[in-house]
């Protein structure tokens, strides 16, 4: 573990790092960049080291923006990455077959956020033995394979979002979440850091329903739409990553109810409109730029021997109506 004055360090300058690569993202980059499995690396830069990033899909605007730091750090470094995704957060099955397709080509690291924290374990030790640097990014897997992971403290991120929640009901009430999926890091520490917190700290708020939509918009509507209407003293909803929260968001404004409270996770435009329009109270924004540019970073240090952090904590903040123009806030709003 590290000290936690190294940890303010990592924070500080992920969030730092976050502001000058947006300026910079318009840029074109030399490294190679897919959403395909069978990609390979440009053949004019075969001899540079290839890295795959194999992400848990490129729908969201969120992916979108770990993409682009991805690639600045692929420049800055002078490596050749992939970017890959299946088109579904549901797809576990062919996130699997993106990273065997990725170990066969034998590269110099890869650099994986895992959809099924347990699934892909096997492959990851066949990477091991094969001497190939595994860096997790944005969800980690059970398992002590991965060099680092660079990622948000998502249970430290929900325990604030459920913070704001108890809030803005006034601390008490019936409130709901509606979550990607419960098999990757992500999905599990968002859910399991918001209920923790609730039963911790604001005990006379009862969470009456957890439903699961795979970040899928459509999805997620439908079941908030029937959380709302199975629980009419409703007061308000977590929807846990961009997909979730804004088919939260489609479900109130369907349904005209309101007054019920939204709180989001991610800062994707729906969400930035939606919390400017006063439909969602507030949410939490990772730096995905960050997240992307320590992943490729990090595999780089690993694959020449250099020492690597065990975690890599890119930071999070609040924002809603009073601090969403903020220089600081804007820095991590991706759109």
């Amino acid at each position: 573990m590290k000290n936690k004055m190294s940890k303010v360090v990592m924070v500080t300058a992920a969030l730092t790092l976050s502001a000058s690569l947006l300026a910079a993202c318009g840029s074109s980059s030399t490294s190679s960049t897919t959403t395909s499995s069978s990609a390979k690396p440009a053949s004019s830069n075969a001899s540079k080291p290839y890295i795959p990033v194999i992400s848990k899909g490129f729908q969201h605007q969120f992916w979108q923006a770990v993409k682009q730091g991805a690639e600045k750090a692929a420049k800055e470094f002078d490596v050749n990455i992939t970017f890959e995704g299946p088109e579904t957060e549901a797809q576990v099955d062919k996130q699997i077959e993106m990273l065997q397709a990725a170990l066969d080509k034998k590269p110099t690291a890869i650099a994986f956020a895992a959809l099924d924290s347990k699934a892909s374990v096997s492959l990851l030790q066949k990477a091991k033995s094969a001497n190939i640097p595994v860096i997790g990014f944005d969800s980690g897997v059970d398992s002590d394979i991965p060099v680092t992971t660079a990622a948000t403290d998502n249970k430290k991120a929900a325990a604030l979002a459920a913070d704001k929640m108890a809030e803005k009901i006034g601390d008490a009430g019936e409130v709901a979440l509606v979550v990607h999926d419960q098999t990757s890091r992500t999905g599990v520490d968002r859910r399991d850091g918001f209920v923790d917190q609730m039963k911790a700290k604001h005990p006379n708020i009862k969470i009456v329903d957890i439903q699961y939509g795979g970040g899928d918009q459509l999805k997620s509507t439908d079941l908030a739409k029937a959380i709302i209407q199975g629980h009419p003293n409703l007061k308000g909803i977590f929807g846990a990553n961009e997909g979730s929260a804004i088919g939260v968001v489609n479900a109130v404004t369907e349904l005209k109810n309101d007054k019920l409270v939204i709180i989001g996770y991610d800062s994707g435009k729906a969400q930035i409109d939606a919390i400017k329009s006063g439909k969602m109270a507030g949410a939490i924004t990772q730096d995905p730029i960050g997240i992307g540019y320590w992943s490729v970073k990090a595999a780089v240090m690993a694959s020449k021997g250099e020492k690597v952090e065990k975690t890599i904590d890119t930071g999070f903040h609040w924002y809603d109506k009073t601090n969403i123009d903020s220089a600081e806030i804007k820095a991590l709003l991706y759109n």
